[in-house]
């Protein structure tokens, strides 16, 4: 069993057993934080408004289904053969090599601008990755930062895109590509001939993604939907247009919570020209394009498939492209007609390039999209893994009894190795990032939801069903060592790897693998120059700055269920808290409800005075890390889903192992406290087969196997451009100048799935 690091966790004793509450067993909770739990039977987070009520938006939730599984995986949403499973088609992320850097356009420093060549000698546009190129960052000791670095790069794998252009038209009813005045890009080319545009982030699995209370690396698809952007509360012009009488049609805000999906689907085909669209694209352009249409008109859906088999043309053993509908008809089947059902035209504007002006339909098109993508990426949850299904004992830790290996002898050494692996994953911290049955403190809804006590609720593996309520992720309420609670808080105060406590986005962490100027992930702004940060939105409540506070359920947030506290009403000789020589008074009363009740530390119910804040306005009691901070991904099938972390900068498990050995690759004062708790014997022989083969056990076969609800229609990926990083072939039919396409099919899968894994990075056929 590896060991932590002695004075880490002296501090961390230190500081929570000085304010905690003094609860029968908390050594027990502090050492362990909340134990990994199984994701059978958990419940998607609910959005009301859109299934339920008097009126509700969506009429029919499975043609709905159906109309976003088509949309996800149409090539004719793009501008040109891009369709959103073009980043998702492999275990919901993407498992191309060729033509997938990016030289790290999110950089501050001007290497950004610019490829690196790799270990292998080459790099840059329509490169193809091999074993040999990564990590992106290494040591002459690969367990120390601090030995010599022999290679670095700011260069990112990410997803190989559009090629972009100026948006001009596109065609009601024939044909993928769109009118765009296209040319060769000036990063993405070769030697002139332009290639391809690729995202300057690795693409996250979009299975599971449902749990996640905001989405992106940076958390900038909000977690309220507002039918237009992905900016939620946070853009002035959103809204969709309803239908009052024959005669008149208002626009009006759409605010639906726990729908960050729908946020996010909206962004790449439009917000993005680098992921899908060309610039300039609108959503009206969009349903133009697709409303008169044959859903998935060249690709071929299989006749078995468990969403759209019904309306498939296919046959047993004779593949045809589309459904027997138009989008159009599904749209009215699924969806209210107040969205849909206005005859007139002329108040929804016009096409940019000219032409007759938008009905409803196509004004509303993001909508219907977004929500529809929603619904059936919402089906899309792995829960079957031999994790979920192992029954517990007593302290809530797998017992492994469904595992069946070839021998019995062999069934003992893996079950060791697993019950070995799975203590690794706890005592190395790995459990208070990647916490709940989602895996991933991201997932606050859901996390909050299950810690809510419900009389006769349970979830979890079906021998041995877990309660809901404070327990629900360990005794003694363990969860709170990790920063959650029954209350859909977004904002937690935890520890720098300096033992430095700072205000932090609930799972958002910054875990060194990059520069942290190399890109700022929720430390940035959004559209209207807002900072993403939930964090940096409480610090401007605690300053007393009410017009910065945007979109953060200020009502959930309690100091009292931070981590660590902002404010104590004790006399204590510290620099980093507030105390009652500054000024307190406590949580809540500003607003006249105080944040009290059922507190995992009632002492930490404090916060400043705004005189107070103001007065540490730039000291350590009002610090915040967010800078290099992203989202804690799910690992659930994360075997299946490499490259890792933000950049796609490590290839293997083993990297990764490695990586977190070594505490990280780049040090700074907004690294998280817990790597410093991660033992070097970590990536021993022994303990890096353990802890690999814990993640392996969280896999989903279906996933592996494509079957339902993980089968799809066939999709014809783009894969980087005929010849090779150094000479490419132009003559592109988008536009001579550019590089000709290398295609890669993914075959039609029915429900029963398909005969072959799916491989993991690096071992897929190209």
């Amino acid at each position: 069993m590896a060991s932590v690091n002695g004075d880490y966790m002296r501090a961390f004793y230190f500081y929570t057993f000085i304010f905690a509450a003094g609860l029968p067993g908390m050594q027990t909770a502090l050492a362990n934080g909340p134990v990994p739990v199984s994701l059978q039977n958990v419940p998607i987070p609910p959005t009301p408004g859109l299934l339920d009520g008097d009126d509700p938006i969506v009429i029919n939730k499975n043609m709905a289904i159906a109309l976003g599984k088509a949309l996800f995986w149409d090539s004719n949403v793009g501008s040109d053969g891009q369709a959103c499973a073009s980043c998702h088609f492999s275990a919901g992320a993407d498992g191309r090599i060729k033509n997938q850097i990016n030289p790290g356009q999110n950089s501050i420093y001007p290497s950004g601008q610019s490829f690196s060549a790799l270990p292998s000698g080459t790099g840059g546009p329509n490169h193809v990755l091999t074993s040999e190129d990564f990590p992106f960052q290494q040591f002459s000791n690969p367990l120390s930062n601090t030995s010599q670095v022999i290679f670095s790069t700011d260069d990112v794998v990410g997803s190989a895109g559009a090629f972009s252009g100026q948006f001009a038209g596109a065609s009601q009813f024939s044909g993928t590509n769109d009118q765009c005045a296209r040319s060769a890009d000036t990063i993405f080319n070769v030697y002139g001939i332009g290639v391809r545009k690729v995202e300057p982030r690795n693409a996250p699995t979009v299975i599971n993604a449902v749990f996640n209370h905001r989405n992106f690396w940076d958390g900038r698809a909000s977690n309220v939907f507002n039918g237009s952007s992905p900016w939620g509360l946070r853009d002035p012009d959103a809204g969709v247009w309803v239908k009052i009488n024959a005669a008149t049609v208002n626009k009006q805000r759409l605010n639906l919570i726990n729908s960050s999906l729908a946020s996010q689907a909206v962004t790449p085909p439009v917000f993005n020209n680098v992921e899908m669209g060309c610039a300039s694209r609108t959503w009206p352009d969009i349903g133009r394009k697709l409303l008169l249409r044959q859903p998935l008109q060249y690709q071929q859906v299989h006749n078995q498939d468990s969403v759209l088999g019904p309306l498939s043309l296919s046959s047993n053993g004779n593949l045809q492209p589309g459904l027997k509908t138009l989008y159009r008809n599904m749209i009215t089947q699924a969806f209210n007609q107040k969205y849909w059902a206005y005859g007139g035209i002329g108040k929804f504007g016009s096409p940019a390039a000219g032409g007759a002006p938008y009905n409803q339909m196509e004004a509303n098109f993001s909508m219907f999209f977004g929500l529809a993508v929603q619904l059936y990426e919402s089906t899309l949850v792995s829960d079957q893994s031999p994790f979920d299904l192992s029954p517990l004992d007593a302290n809530m830790k797998p017992t492994w009894s469904n595992i069946v290996a070839n021998t019995p002898a062999d069934t003992a050494t893996l079950v060791a190795s697993l019950k070995n692996g799975f203590n690794l994953f706890t005592s190395n911290n790995c459990n208070l990032c990647h916490a709940g049955p989602a895996m991933s403190l991201a997932a606050v809804a859901t996390n909050a939801a299950l810690l809510t006590p419900v009389a006769g609720s349970r979830f979890g593996p079906p021998d041995t069903p877990i309660a809901y309520g404070p327990d629900a992720f360990g005794p003694y309420a363990a969860a709170s060592v990790a920063g959650m609670s029954p209350y859909v808080n977004p904002v937690t105060r935890d520890f720098n790897s300096q033992l430095l406590p700072k205000l932090m986005d609930l799972g958002y962490v910054n875990i060194g693998v990059t520069d942290p100027n190399a890109d700022p992930g929720v430390n940035g702004a959004d559209a209207f120059g807002n900072p993403l940060s939930y964090s940096a939105q409480y610090s401007s409540y605690l300053l007393g700055n009410s017009a910065d506070i945007i979109d953060l359920p200020l009502g959930n947030i309690r100091a009292c269920d931070f981590i660590t506290g902002l404010a104590y009403d004790v006399q204590l000789n510290t620099a980093n808290y507030f105390l009652p020589s500054d000024g307190l008074m406590p949580d809540g009363s500003r607003e006249g409800v105080l944040r009290n009740q059922n507190c995992a530390n009632p002492a930490m119910a404090y916060i400043p005075t705004i005189a107070a804040a103001q007065a540490n306005q730039s000291g350590p009691k009002m610090a915040v890390a967010t800078q290099a901070a992203f989202k804690a991904p799910t690992l659930r099938n994360v075997e299946l889903t490499g490259p890792y972390m933000h950049n796609g900068g490590m290839a293997t498990l083993a990297q990764v192992i490695q990586f977190y050995a070594r505490h990280g690759n780049f040090a700074s004062n907004t690294l998280h406290f817990d790597l410093g708790a991660i033992s070097s014997l970590l990536s021993s022989a022994q303990n890096t087969a353990d802890l690999t083969n814990f993640l392996l056990s969280l896999t989903d076969e279906r996933v592996r196997y494509q079957q339902a609800p993980f089968d799809h229609p066939q999709l014809i990926v783009p894969n980087g451009q005929t010849g090779n990083e150094l000479q490419v072939t132009a003559g592109n039919p988008l536009n001579a100048h550019l590089a000709q396409d290398q295609f890669l099919v993914v075959p039609a899968v029915g429900a029963g799935g398909s005969a072959t894994p799916l491989p993991a990075f690096l071992s897929a056929p190209q």
